[in-house]
């Protein structure tokens, strides 16, 4: 059973556990989402069908960073790039992520340097797939976002 200030993942947002109370003969866990603290979520305790996980520990954060240099981008042509986005976000897995913002990274720096338009589709999916890596990542680490994103690409540079 998780305590009250723990730090979890409900679906893919890191949440806080802000207080533990009982409603008609059931526990119930009052969840606040990092991303958005006027949300509160009651999830009961004892309910197996739903997803809450605990956050990675700083050794997974580490080796899933080893691991980015050599996660594929997609090579999807246009029209189905969304529909693979979406799958990615689904699968929710951080190899997942990592795919998506490699991808989306990549694809609108090659837009800028043939002095074009950051692609709006690119910049949605990357900036959802950073939010939930990153912020996991940076309450594991104990950093802000920026920091986070500054350890993550120090780390893949070999410092």
């Amino acid at each position: 059973m998780y305590k009250v200030n723990d730090y979890v993942v409900y679906k893919k947002d890191v949440c806080k556990i802000t207080d533990i109370k009982e409603k008609k003969g059931e526990l119930y866990y009052n969840l606040v989402p990092i991303s958005d603290n006027s949300l509160k979520i009651d999830l009961p305790v004892n309910n197996e069908s739903v997803f809450i996980r605990n956050l990675i520990s700083k050794k997974e954060v580490d080796n899933i960073i080893k691991q980015m240099p050599d996660i594929p981008i997609l090579t999807s042509i246009n029209n189905m790039l969304e529909n693979n986005y979406k799958e990615l976000l689904r699968d929710g897995s951080f190899q997942s992520l990592v795919k998506i913002i490699k991808t989306a990274y990549l694809r609108n720096k090659e837009r800028e340097e043939n002095n074009k338009k950051k692609s709006d589709r690119d910049m949605y999916y990357l900036g959802l797939a950073e939010k939930y890596l990153y912020t996991e990542f940076s309450i594991v680490l104990g950093l802000s976002l920026d920091e986070t994103r500054e350890y993550i690409i120090s780390k893949i540079n070999g410092e």
